[in-house]
């Protein structure tokens, strides 16, 4: 296949052009090479290329969403809604990524958001992937949505990328314990784009490692693999709420997901975030 990635500088765009580029002919379209918001642009360069497989990682964090809802829209929304819509005009597959911030996060602890459930955004940033998740699936036949929560892995810094590093080091870590979501290993979530884009199944995707837990739990089990005596555990990972935070936008407070329509189509359950953990700290010996 012939496949562009919008957005790849970052961690996912980078896995899925290293993933893709066995077989395939990638074109790996950072924000320096492709600004999403710059419509016309995008139009081009998709018309250029004429790829059959369309990735749009393209987004506005979370924090900065609720800094500048006019850049939120033209990125989350106009930007994809173009990518939808000259796809539709060359017959290629378009799967745009998503997030459990569709969701305001206040399910009953002990269960998972489905696809059954209405999305209630609570943030710029829900808002906008939402609506950005209408337009594309509004422009384009062949479009898939794939939301995921809490990506970690190698090459992009966050919370759940850093963590295991940070112990490692000895640095303290400010780890959140009311806020609990699905993690994912960025591995886990190419290969399912990878089964997904191969069978070109039309539809709203929950892609994320089995499990739940909160950023306090993430840390307890990194430090467990990585054998730390309970001394150090205590001295480095600092429980916080989430009010202690200087957050800019809400976060959904109870937010874990499941895939119904992996389920329909006979995918392989996701295997549970504490063994990609355990895989992904490995990697670090």
């Amino acid at each position: 296949m012939r496949i562009a990635i919008i957005g790849a500088a970052g961690l996912i765009g980078k896995e899925l052009t290293r993933h893709f580029a066995n077989g395939n002919t990638v074109v790996s379209l950072t924000r320096g090479d492709l600004d999403i918001t710059a419509c016309q642009a995008v139009r081009k360069v998709i018309l250029d290329e004429r790829p059959d497989l369309i990735i749009n990682c393209a987004v506005l964090g979370v924090d900065a969403c609720e800094n500048d809802p006019a850049l939120a829209q033209a990125t989350n929304v106009d930007g994809p809604e173009a990518l939808a819509r000259v796809s539709e005009e060359i017959g290629a597959v378009i799967v745009h990524f998503s997030t459990n911030y569709v969701f305001s996060g206040k399910l009953a602890k002990g269960g998972f958001y489905s696809t059954d459930h209405a999305a209630d955004p609570i943030s710029v940033y829900g808002k906008t992937k939402l609506a950005g998740e209408e337009a594309v699936l509004g422009n384009s036949s062949r479009a898939c949505i794939v939301r995921t929560s809490w990506v970690f892995g190698h090459g992009k810094s966050n919370f759940f990328s850093d963590v295991a590093a940070n112990l490692i080091a000895g640095k303290s870590i400010r780890a959140v314990t009311d806020v609990w979501a699905s993690t994912t290993c960025v591995s886990d979530l190419v290969n399912r784009i990878d089964e997904i884009a191969k069978h070109q199944y039309r539809g709203v995707y929950h892609i994320v490692n089995s499990g739940v837990c909160s950023y306090y739990d993430f840390a307890l089990e990194a430090a467990k693999i990585l054998n730390l005596p309970a001394i150090e555990i205590d001295r480095l990972i600092q429980p916080a709420q989430a009010e202690m935070m200087q957050w800019r936008a809400s976060r959904p407070g109870y937010s874990p997901m499941r895939c119904v329509l992996s389920e329909e189509l006979g995918f392989a359950p996701m295997r549970d975030w504490r063994e990609a953990l355990a895989e992904f700290i490995r990697r670090f010996d």
